[in-house]
């Protein structure tokens, strides 16, 4: 009974000797074996030598590949010198106009001005009449005056019968006569010798008002007056004894002086 025992176990002794020999070479042929988890895909077979994938039935991994960085910032050479300025650009276009800003606080009250000179007002007027009748008898007759209604600052010669110009700027001149019974009327409104405007009336056995207006701009010293001018015919005005039908006025309407506001 012993011997059969003994037997046995050194039979079941040889058999696990020769299980782990063999287990043994199955280890040494098989190559690594990576026990990751079962969701990383290994390796391609067909990637590896025929001695690989005889040696084992486990996936096989490929070994990772290893590329060197290099950190460029220290092959950085030092500064360069500045280079020369270049030429200007062209203009660019305008650009759109802004809005209009916020009002601006008000500014501090400024400094008095020097006094100015005082406000002068200028006037120039005159009216003067006759009272007698003239018939002229020579080519041309200066027109005399008699009568006086006004004379400002006397600008007007009651001797020569010129109006003098004193203050220069615009006036405004008119002139009145009464036309003589079947007698050629005929004035000029003259200005420095040369006839401004013609007071005419042909021969009549009517007696007629006639008048002539103008405005004339003025310089200083000149001369305004009123002369007959005989052509063919006869030539006359008319005014009875006492009463005044012959009238001259003028004033002036703005000085020069005041500017053109």
């Amino acid at each position: 009974m012993k011997a059969s025992l003994s037997l046995i176990v050194s039979l079941l002794a040889v058999t696990v000797s020769s299980k782990r020999i063999h287990f043994q070479k199955e280890t040494v042929r098989s190559s690594c074996v990576r026990c990751c988890g079962p969701l990383e895909k290994p390796a391609s077979p067909y990637r590896l030598s025929p001695s690989h994938r005889m040696a084992s039935d486990h996936p096989i991994y490929a070994m990772p590949e290893i590329k060197p960085k290099i950190d460029m910032t220290i092959l950085k050479g030092s500064k360069g010198e500045q280079g020369e300025r270049g030429m200007p650009g062209k203009t660019g276009k305008a650009g759109p106009i802004g809005s209009v800003g916020t009002t601006g606080l008000k500014g501090d009250k400024g400094q008095v001005g020097i006094p100015g000179n005082n406000c002068k007002q200028h006037y120039a007027a005159f009216s003067v009449g006759r009272k007698k009748g003239i018939q002229s008898k020579e080519l041309q007759t200066q027109l005399i005056f008699d009568t006086e209604f006004v004379n400002l600052y006397h600008h007007f010669n009651m001797f020569t019968g010129k109006f003098y110009c004193f203050v220069p700027g615009v006036y405004f001149f008119n002139l009145n006569v009464h036309t003589w019974n079947f007698k050629e009327t005929y004035l000029h409104l003259v200005r420095n010798g040369e006839e401004v405007v013609i007071l005419y009336t042909q021969p009549s056995n009517r007696s007629i008002m006639q008048s002539q207006s103008v405005m004339l701009d003025l310089s200083e010293k000149d001369e305004v007056w009123v002369r007959l001018y005989q052509e063919n015919r006869e030539n006359a005005i008319y005014s009875g004894e006492g009463d005044v039908y012959i009238t001259f006025n003028g004033y002036l309407i703005k000085a020069a002086a005041e500017g053109s506001d």
